[in-house]
C-alpha cells in the first residue's frame, strides 16, 4: 500500500513502492495520465442508456458519409445525356468540393453555439440546414441552386462537431473511447446507404429518402438528455438549485445504478467546481474575450490543442484521406487491372468494405487497448504497407530508350493491391479515427465547444489543401514517390504519438485536465474543489 505524508506547501506526496516507481519512470517516456478510474465494475446494463443515447447522437454523422458518396452520384447524374442541368468539368469539381470548403464554417460556429444553447439544441439544429439542402436539390433547376444546396450541406455537416463533445460528456470513462469511435462506423454507414440507393434511384429521387432520414433523426434526437456537464458548467444566470436539479435528472437517466451515479456526480462537481463557485456571467464582450484568452493560454488548453493540431497535420499528410478521395485515380495509376475480372471499381468496393469492417473492429479494440496502442500499430502498419507499395512500383516499372514506362511484373499486380488495401486497413484502425475522437477527451470542458470546433475546422482546411494538391504532386513526384512520402510521414506520426500523446482510456476529464495543467493551476483547482 502507498503511504502519504504532508509537506509545507500543503501538497500531498506519495512514497511509492519500487514497482510503482518503475512504472512512473517509464511513464515519463510513455505519457500516461494518473489512474483514478472507476472503482465500480460496470456491466452492460449500467451503460446501456449511454450506448443508446450515443448511437442516437451518432446518427447525425451519417450525413457526413452521405455527403462524401453523394457527390459522385450527383456528378454522374448531371453529366449524363438526359440531364436537364449541364455542367463542365470545372463546375463539377466545385460541386464536389464545396461541402469540404464550407464545412469549417459550421464547425467554427458550432463551438460558441453549443456552449450558449446546449449540446442537444445544436444537434437538433444541425438537421435543419441539412433538410434545407435536400429540399433545394429536390427542386433544383439551375447550377446556382445546386451550389447553394452544397454550401448549406457543408455547414450542416460542420455543425455535427457537437456530437464528439456531446458523447464525451454523456459517457462513462471506461466506455467513452468505444462510443466515440462509433463516429467512423456511422460515417461508413452513410457511404454504404448512398451506394445502395444509387443502384435503384437517381440523384433527385435520393434526396427524398435523405430528407425523410433527416426528419427521423431530428425526431430521435428530441428524446435524448442534455449533457450534465453543460447544465452544470455553462448555465450562467440560473439559481444553483435549479441548475443542479436539472443536471441530476439528466445524470440519473444515463446512470441507473446509484453508486455509479454518485461517482459521476463527483467527477462533474470536481471538473466544474470553479465555474459553479463563480455564477456571474461576463458583463461585456471585452470581459468575455479576456476570459477566453486566459482559458486558451493555460497549459490545460494550449497543450492538448497543440497535440491535436500536429496529430491532424500528420494524419492528413500521411495520405489516409487522399487514398480514399482519389481511390479510382490511385488504382488506375497502379495499373487498373489486378487480376481476372478485378478492376479499379472492384477494388473500390473492396476498399469500402474494409473501411466499414475495420471501423467496427476499432470500436471494440479502443475499449480494450486504448488510444496510444491503436495509433502506434496503425502508424507502423501504414508506414510498412506504403513502403512496400513504393518498392513494388520501383522494381515493377522499367524505362525504355525513349523514357516510356513498361511493367515487368504484370502478373503480380494483386500484390500491389494487397499492400494498398493493407494501408487502408491499418489507417482505419487508428489514424483515420482516433484524432477525431480525441477532441472530445483531451480538451478541457471550459473550451471544449469552441476548441473542438476550431480543431475540426483546421483539420478540414488541411484536408482540403492536401486533397487539392494531390494531382499536382502526382505530376511532379509520380505515384512511387508519393507512396514513399506517405510511408515516411506515417512513421513520423507514429513517433509523435509515442512521445506526446497520453493515454486517456478510463480517465475522467478532471484527470486529463490535471495532466496538462501547471502546478499552480492544480493547486488552485484543488482549493476550489475543497471550497465548493
Amino acid at each position: 500500500m502507498n503511504q502519504t505524508r504532508e509537506i509545507d506547501e500543503g501538497e500531498t506526496r506519495t512514497v511509492m513502492e519500487p514497482n510503482e516507481r518503475l512504472r512512473n519512470e517509464v511513464s515519463n517516456f510513455l505519457p500516461r495520465i494518473a489512474d483514478r478510474s472507476s472503482k465500480e465494475k460496470i456491466t452492460l446494463a449500467d451503460i446501456m442508456p449511454q450506448i443508446i443515447a450515443s448511437c442516437m447522437i451518432q446518427c447525425i454523422n451519417i450525413k457526413a458519409g452521405i455527403n462524401m458518396a453523394y457527390s459522385t452520384i450527383l456528378l454522374d447524374g448531371l453529366e449524363s445525356d438526359n440531364s436537364d442541368i449541364k455542367v463542365t468539368e470545372s463546375e463539377g469539381s466545385w460541386i464536389a468540393s464545396l461541402v469540404t470548403i464550407t464545412l469549417p464554417i459550421g464547425s467554427i460556429i458550432a463551438g460558441p453555439l453549443m456552449d450558449k444553447f446546449g449540446r442537444k439544441t445544436i444537434c437538433l439544429l444541425s438537421c435543419v440546414p441539412a433538410a434545407v439542402s435536400w429540399v433545394s436539390l429536390l427542386f433544383a433547376n439551375s447550377l446556382i441552386t445546386i451550389y447553394a444546396a452544397r454550401v448549406v450541406a457543408g455547414i450542416a455537416a460542420g455543425l455535427t462537431t457537437v456530437a464528439l463533445v456531446y458523447i464525451s460528456e454523456l459517457t462513462h470513462p471506461q466506455v467513452r473511447p468505444m462510443l466515440l469511435c462509433l463516429t467512423s462506423v456511422f460515417v461508413s454507414l452513410g457511404i454504404l446507404i448512398t451506394c445502395c440507393l444509387a443502384v435503384m434511384l437517381d440523384w433527385r429521387k435520393m434526396t427524398i429518402i435523405f430528407l425523410a432520414l433527416e426528419c427521423c433523426i431530428f425526431s430521435i434526437l428530441y428524446f435524448i438528455p442534455e449533457s450534465p456537464y453543460w447544465l452544470m458548467c455553462f448555465q450562467n444566470g440560473m439559481f444553483n438549485e435549479k441548475r443542479i436539479s436539472k443536471m441530476k435528472h439528466s445524470l440519473k437517466r444515463l446512470n441507473r445504478r446509484q453508486t455509479i451515479y454518485e461517482e459521476e456526480y463527483s467527477r462533474i462537481m470536481e471538473t466544474c467546481g470553479s465555474r459553479v463557485a463563480s455564477d456571474e456571467a461576463p458583463k461585456s464582450i471585452a470581459v468575455a474575450i479576456k476570459n477566453y484568452y486566459h482559458m486558451f493560454t493555460s497549459p490545460a488548453a494550449y497543450k492538448p490543442l497543440l497535440i491535436l493540431f500536429f496529430l491532424f497535420l500528420l494524419q492528413q499528410l500521411s495520405g489516409s484521406y487522399v487514398i480514399i478521395f482519389y481511390a479510382i485515380s490511385v488504382f488506375r495509376e497502379m495499373g487498373g487491372t489486378f487480376g481476372k475480372n478485378f478492376n479499379e471499381h472492384s477494388a473500390l468496393v473492396m476498399l469500402g468494405i474494409i473501411r466499414f469492417v475495420i471501423s467496427i473492429v476499432t470500436v471494440f479494440c479502443s475499449r480494450k487497448y486504448g488510444r496510444r496502442v491503436l495509433c502506434i500499430l496503425s502508424g507502423i502498419g501504414m508506414a510498412i504497407s506504403m513502403f512496400l507499395s513504393g518498392m513494388y512500383m520501383h522494381f515493377a516499372l522499367s524505362y525504355d530508350e525513349n523514357g516510356n514506362t513498361e511493367e515487368t511484373t504484370v502478373d503480380q499486380k494483386w500484390l500491389l493491391l494487397f499492400f494498398v488495401l493493407a494501408y487502408i486497413c491499418t489507417s482505419s484502425l487508428g489514424f483515420i479515427v482516433i484524432p477525431w475522437t480525441m477532441i472530445g477527451e483531451l480538451l478541457p470542458v471550459s473550451i471544449r465547444g469552441i476548441g473542438g470546433g476550431l480543431m475540426v475546422s483546421l483539420a478540414y482546411i488541411m484536408m482540403f489543401a492536401v486533397i487539392k494538391s494531390y494531382p499536382y504532386l502526382l505530376k511532379s513526384m509520380t505515384i512511387e514517390g508519393i507512396f514513399f512520402s506517405f510511408s515516411f510521414i506515417s512513421l513520423t506520426g507514429t513517433a509523435f504519438v509515442y512521445f506526446f500523446l497520453p493515454e486517456t482510456l478510463g480517465k475522467s476529464f478532471s484527470d486529463i485536465e490535471k495532466f496538462f495543467s501547471s502546478t499552480k493551476e492544480r493547486k488552485t483547482r484543488n482549493a476550489n474543489s475543497r471550497n465548493s
